[in-house]
């Protein structure tokens, strides 16, 4: 087994390898394949070979120049992608906690605990107070 691995090794240098884009490409084939085999649809099935393919492709690939541009885009997009999520969860799980108000003179968003009645709320901003429920 070792020499199997060291050959492998001795195959892959200078070589790209796997990166988070051939990750994503990876998974992306095994969901195409499974689906395609699970709904009997072709096209979805071609789908994962190709994606398959791609990633192998990269892997194996000697311009790693170009496969790091590659992966740099790919790791703008999906941090984009993230962010939005991770911001999405973030104010969900603000909202059960806190109300969110805005200020009624400037705007500022002003954090406020629920279950407290009605409070007079403070602008830090501006000044302005106002009442509302929490």
């Amino acid at each position: 087994m070792n020499g199997f691995r060291e050959h492998f090794q001795r195959f892959m240098v200078g070589r790209y390898g796997m990166d988070r884009l051939g990750h994503f490409l990876n998974g992306a084939a095994f969901v195409f394949i499974a689906a395609g085999f699970f709904s009997r649809i072709r096209l979805l099935d071609m789908a994962g070979m190709v994606f398959l393919i791609l990633c192998y492709f990269r892997m194996f690939s000697k311009n790693i120049g170009k496969r790091f541009q590659e992966n740099q885009k790919f790791e703008r997009i999906w941090f984009r992608i993230s962010e939005a999520f991770r911001k999405w969860r973030f104010k969900l799980q603000q909202s059960r906690k806190f109300h969110i108000y805005k200020c009624p003179s400037c705007g500022q968003k002003i954090r406020i605990p629920r279950g407290k009645g009605k409070i007079s709320i403070h602008c830090p901003k501006c000044g302005t107070d106002f009442i509302k429920k929490s």
